[in-house]
């Protein structure tokens, strides 16, 4: 199967709706190609919206497009954009950036999320919602939101106890995690697994748990019609972290402020259905499970 574009840029009127620069891995270094960057910076001037998918700022950035903007391309790469760039303000962590008419993602997947936005902008949440599912992706992270998630903060070797530590959370966020409870899944003293998961990871357990959680319901939040209830519980955030100071370095984190910052904006501008809509006989057992011993413990919402 070829992809063959339709015409070639100086075949264009010069007038778009959507502009984008796709990004290819040689743009950082490549030699910019002078027609391209004239007939781009003037047809950016007639763009409704105008912009880059991950290391497409570099032509962006030889068109004196990226000037006093703020943007962002894959983190990889974001060092050596703002270097070529100076005068661009480039932030590293974020997903996507919007500013003004100037849009730009960080990588390839998230110019899926880039694009998912546009489309939330001109044709509204239920329209944008149908498009993710039918393409089986989130929909969708926010542009603000980290590049780094904790489902790619595991370490190279599999088998090591740290990774083993990562995959028991990961798969058991209802379940209540302490240090020593940790500890005791790879033999190792708390002493010794809060040095070493630190030092693998640049996060203690408690962050790690913490932002595993958030992560994953945000991602619930975002792209599907669950109850936030029902969410928070099947994350763990129907308890606290059993995590004191003898255990975790550091102040124990705002848990139930940050998942309510999170998620607050995608519930506020969704309206959701019930959770048992939309679910299969164990799930619906699991969630009449989740409801009673909500009742039980008042802690959480």
């Amino acid at each position: 199967m070829r992809l063959i574009a339709d015409l070639a840029f100086p075949e264009t009127d010069g007038t778009f709706d959507i502009l984008l620069v796709a990004g290819g891995p040689n743009l950082p270094n490549q030699v910019p190609n002078p027609a391209l960057t004239e007939w781009l910076s003037a047809a950016s001037r007639n763009a409704v919206t105008f912009g880059s998918i991950c290391t497409g700022a570099f032509t962006l950035g030889h068109a004196r497009l990226l000037d006093g903007r703020r943007v962002t391309t894959h983190w990889q790469n974001a060092s050596r954009l703002a270097e070529m760039f100076p005068a661009a303000q480039v932030e590293p962590d974020s997903i996507y950036v919007r500013d003004g008419r100037l849009v730009t993602s960080a990588g390839v997947t998230a110019g899926i999320d880039l694009a998912l936005a546009l489309v939330r902008e001109t044709h509204g949440n239920d329209v944008v919602l149908a498009v993710a599912k039918r393409l089986v992706v989130v929909a969708q992270r926010q542009g603000g939101q980290s590049q780094f998630s904790p489902f790619l903060m595991a370490p190279t070797d599999p088998a090591s106890p740290i990774a083993i530590i990562q995959r028991h959370v990961m798969e058991h966020l209802r379940e209540r995690h302490t240090l020593d409870t940790l500890a005791q899944l790879v033999g190792m003293s708390t002493r010794s697994l809060a040095r070493h998961f630190v030092h693998a990871t640049g996060c203690t357990p408690h962050d790690f748990v913490e932002r595993a959680r958030v992560d994953a319901a945000r991602n619930l939040l975002e792209g599907s019609d669950f109850q936030l209830k029902a969410i928070a519980y099947d994350c763990g955030f129907a308890r606290p972290i059993e995590c004191g100071p003898s255990s975790c370095s550091g102040s124990p984190s705002p848990r139930l402020s940050i998942a309510r910052a999170s998620v607050g904006q995608a519930e506020a501008t969704r309206k959701t259905k019930p959770i048992t809509s939309q679910m299969g006989p164990e799930l619906r057992r699991r969630s009449a499970s989740s409801r009673s011993r909500r009742q039980a413990s008042p802690r959480f919402f």
